[in-house]
Order: structure tokens, then sequence, then C-alpha cells
């Protein structure tokens, strides 16, 4: 894939590997849009990176998506790459009786609803362009899953076996499918972890991670696996119970702290 002279729509593009990404394929030549939900960082992002164009836009409204759509394609009509990033990573207690129906469903409107309406919305411009792409962020949870965060973990799953499938449906078109599959990475998204979840020195520098997804868009390596993601992958394969008993540690932890 040529990674200069694209048009880029990056959606979660106000912080981590979504805003790490944008900076990055902009210095490289690329004009890039970025959307994101808060205001206040798109408005700052606007005086700090003037070379960004920054949305508001909300990835689990269908109709903020069609919007969306009707925006960009006009504003922007040479619109060839859609990477779908905007994600959410919680904890969650499955015992706790506060969590309702509607709150334990965000991450799925997020995280996997939304890059699918997204696809589907963006999918007869994307056609029609002479060359496109659409990168789906899943993360190396998608391959081993980590039970403090069940949600989070088969969003991630399900993304994947989306973008594969996608990747089929999408064979005889010029639409590249990508997905790039974060390891555990600097950024905001680790900020609902505390030390007995997650081990900081483990993260993967959003720099570094950035770097590693753009020269595997260059490589045109469809399945992009930075660092620990390629590892869980593999365990996935060989030893999936050994995958699955590295990742449960912190339910103990949280389970100690709670009463079922």
């Amino acid at each position: 894939m040529n990674m200069s002279g694209n048009t880029i729509l990056i959606t979660g593009g106000t912080s981590g590997i979504g805003l790490e990404l944008a900076k990055q394929l902009a210095s490289l030549g690329n004009t890039v849009i970025v959307t994101g939900r808060d205001q206040a960082k798109l408005d700052l992002i606007g005086k700090e990176h003037p070379s960004l164009t920054a949305i508001n836009s909300d990835v689990s409204a269908p109709a903020a998506i069609a919007q969306l759509y009707d925006r960009v394609t006009k504003e922007f009509p040479k619109l060839n790459v859609l990477i779908n990033n905007a994600g959410i990573m919680r904890k969650i207690n499955l015992h706790d009786r506060a969590v309702d129906f509607e709150d334990l469903a965000r991450e799925i409107d997020i995280n996997l609803t939304g890059p699918v309406r997204m696809v589907k919305q963006f999918l007869p411009h994307l056609k029609a362009q002479k060359s496109s792409a659409i990168v789906n962020v899943s993360s190396g949870i998608a391959f081993v899953p980590f039970p403090i965060s069940p949600i989070y973990s088969a969003t991630k799953a399900g993304l994947h076996a989306f973008t594969k499938s996608l990747r089929v449906q999408l064979k005889n078109t010029g639409i590249k499918v990508f997905e790039l599959a974060p390891p555990s990475t600097q950024t905001p998204l680790q900020n609902a972890f505390d030390s007995t979840d997650v081990k900081a020195s483990a993260n993967m520098d959003v720099r570094k991670l950035a770097r590693e997804a753009i020269k595997g868009f260059t490589r045109d390596r469809l399945e992009i696996r930075p660092g620990l993601s390629n590892v869980l992958n593999w365990i996935s394969r060989i030893a999936p119970g050994i995958g699955l008993r590295m990742t449960s540690g912190p339910v103990d932890a949280m389970l100690a702290r709670t009463q079922p």
C-alpha cells in the first residue's frame, strides 16, 4: 500500500493510537481526518495539529455515521482509507448487580457494531476509488481473552472474525482489508486499570506501535500483530488453555475484593 497521497479517516482519533497514527500518517503526505466525541479534545487538535481535520462524531450512533459520511465524502471526495480505531475498554465484574444491560452493551456498540456500520456506510464510496483500504483495529486480546474485561475481549474477537470475513467478501474489489492487533499500549485506554490488573512496564510505546502499523501497511501485511500480540496469536494456536491462565490472574484479585 502506498503510504502517501491518501485521504484517510480515523475514528477515535483524539488520543492514543488513533491520534499517533494520524500524526505519523499526516507527516508522510496524507490528508487525515480524525473523529471523536469529546469536543474539547477536537478543539485542541485543531490548535496543536492544524494539518489534521477534526470532526465530532459517534460511531455508536447510526445517524451520526450517516452525517459523517455525507460531510466527509462531500468535503473530501478522494477519501480512500478508513481506519476503524474508536474503542473503549473497561474492567467489568459480572457479579456486580449495578451493571445494567444498557451499560453492559456500550463496548459492543462502539467496538464492534460501530466498525461494522462504518464499513457498510463507507463501502460504496471506497469501492469507487482506484485504490483503497479498510483498517480495523482489534487487539492481541482478540486471540487470548482478558477475563477482567470480558465484553472488550468479546468485541475484539468479534472484530477479528468480521475482518477476516470482510476480506473474503471484498476479494474481487480494489479494497485491501487490514487488521491491526495492538498489544497493551501506553494510551489512555489503560486508565481503567491499576497495577494489580496490568503491568505498565509491558506496555508498548504508542509511537513505536504506530510505526510498526505503518510499516505493515507499506508491506501489505494484512494482519499486523506487533510485539506481544504475535505471541498471543501463537499461544492461542498451540496452547490456548495456558494463554487463558496467563491472562486470568487479575480476576482473582477482583473477586477477592468483592463477594459474588
